[in-house]
């Protein structure tokens, strides 16, 4: 259940984690790219 839990008010906010979920969620975003770009190349390109 750690996904589906309330935000504890008790918790400071932390710059650090933020920043660390912003570079994450980039680095997701373009690794989804890159392989979408990797199956167009495939599909249409071959």
């Amino acid at each position: 259940m750690y996904f589906f839990r309330k935000k504890d008010s008790n918790r400071p906010n932390s710059f650090n984690l933020k920043v660390m979920h912003a570079i994450n969620a980039t680095a997701i975003i373009i690794f989804l790219l890159g392989i979408v770009y990797k199956v167009v190349e495939r599909l249409f390109f071959s």
